[in-house]
């Protein structure tokens, strides 16, 4: 069956039809499935397969979609940044390097355990704002546990910091949380400009995330730990590579800066980075790192947007838009508080991923409208950053911290050493809260320079 030419223009009026109802169903339980991922035990990147296959199928037999425009819907430059980003990191870790940064922060802090939280999570938020939130936390919580166990105290307090200050200090650059990525690259936003806009907004809400957390766990962190020795003699094994990946990382984040300049997109600092590192340590084994890379992640953003084009091109979100409409244009800075705070609940619900893979081609479709929607994508960059911290559902970043606590609890045998959904509802939930105040506040005070056009 022919497709339909999705050039054409849309109607201004859309009628609910065939092809809307069969690729929203798709849509519908294949988001189902990836959110009850904890009840039914199949993968969420599985369940993301089965629905791309499902959706090119039926919107093939339907007219509305077809194998060519699934590949054209794959945002390869979140694809090709995100899998250079893993292996850097991949490359870096064996090399003692981040190992070494952790314990030189144990050892100056003296046991002082809020000092201690807050250089961690300066640590942990400063690399995320290159490396990506998840990447840093998979780095730093094995380290984390470390040193908690050399001071005697629960490492809990010190994991539940490290995820919410990566998932909040990540909001902040173009390449600090997937989510970013998204936007950034469907709005043709640069990095310098996403910086800009969200660097001051982040740094507030960062702030309050920390002095959340001293009064949360006020009784925690007000023990007497032990005085271990913490030997950062020689724990750098590869120094070569790793001042050689240091000196990498510096010169991309100054192409990274320039890359709109370049007229680069960001995949191909970080491809440029990648090639760089790997020529400094010639013997290293190629496959020994790129194993090490998640292919299921990737697959799994390659199978969403597979999915969010097909719905894309049956016009479903077109038709959800022209509902959503009318209030964006009489009132655009109440429709962006509002697309923030839902944002953020919906997020602390499910995974941020799929929820700003569904909304971008809502938004797209309001601009091909003539509406001005610069203020709308930093919103939702914000709600789906902060929301993260209102679950251990809300980001990958969480998912794995509670798995590492979850591993560790059971092999110390101390179901106390687990985060629990209860626990960190009691913890972030508060965070999540108190962190949109914060930015509603300050979008609401200073909505002129967020409402500002995006340089094209």
């Amino acid at each position: 069956m022919e497709v339909k030419d999705v050039a054409t223009a849309i109607p201004e009026t859309l009628i609910f039809d065939t092809p809307m109802m069969v690729s929203a169903i798709i849509l519908i339980i294949t988001f189902v499935g990836i959110f009850t991922e904890g009840i039914h035990k199949i993968h969420r990147t599985k369940v993301a397969m089965l629905g791309a296959a499902a959706m090119v199928l039926v919107g093939q037999r339907f007219g509305f979609y077809d194998p060519e425009l699934a590949i054209e819907a794959i945002d390869w430059n979140v694809v090709f940044l995100l899998g250079a980003m893993m292996a850097i990191v991949a490359i870096m870790i064996p090399t003692g390097g981040f190992q070494a940064i952790a314990y030189s922060m144990a050892k100056f802090s003296k046991g002082r355990l809020f000092l201690l939280m807050a250089m961690l999570g300066t640590a942990v938020t400063v690399i995320s704002l290159l490396l990506d939130n998840v990447t840093t936390v998979i780095i730093f919580g094995p380290l984390i546990v470390l040193i908690c166990q050399a001071l005697r105290v629960s490492p809990i307090p010190y994991l539940l910091a490290a995820a919410l200050l990566s998932d909040t200090g990540g909001v902040a650059t173009l390449v600090g949380d997937p989510p970013n990525l998204m936007i950034g690259s469907a709005a043709s936003i640069d990095f310098n400009t996403f910086f800009i806009h969200m660097g001051g907004i982040v740094f507030v809400a960062w702030c309050a995330t920390l002095i959340s957390l001293k009064f949360l766990f006020k009784n925690k962190l007000s023990v007497k730990p032990e005085k271990p020795v913490f030997d950062t003699h020689d724990v750098i094994t590869d120094k070569k590579t790793w001042y050689g990946a240091l000196a990498v990382l510096g010169v991309m984040v100054i192409l990274f800066i320039l890359h709109n300049t370049l007229h680069w997109e960001a995949w191909v600092v970080a491809a440029l980075g990648l090639t760089a590192l790997l020529f400094i340590n010639r013997t290293m084994e190629i496959d020994e790192y790129l194993a090490d890379v998640e292919l299921s992640l990737l697959m799994f953003f390659v199978s969403l947007f597979v999915i969010v084009g097909g719905v894309e091109h049956s016009h479903f979100l077109q038709y959800i838009g022209q509902f959503i409409q009318p209030f964006v244009e009489s009132d655009i800075m109440m429709a962006c508080i509002i697309l923030m705070w839902a944002a953020a609940v919906l997020s602390a619900m499910i995974d941020n991923i799929p929820f700003t893979a569904a909304m971008i081609p809502i938004i797209l479709g309001m601009e091909a409208q003539g509406i001005n929607v610069s203020p709308l994508w930093w919103a939702l960059a914000l709600g789906v950053g902060m929301g993260g911290n209102g679950s251990h559902l809300g980001s990958t970043a969480n998912v794995f911290i509670v798995t590492l606590t979850e591993r560790l609890a059971k092999k110390e045998n101390k179901p106390s050493l687990a985060i629990t959904p209860g626990m960190w509802f009691k913890k972030g939930t508060p965070v999540m809260v108190i962190t949109l105040i914060t930015s509603s506040l300050i979008m609401w005070t200073f909505f002129p320079f967020f409402e500002g056009p995006l340089p094209k």
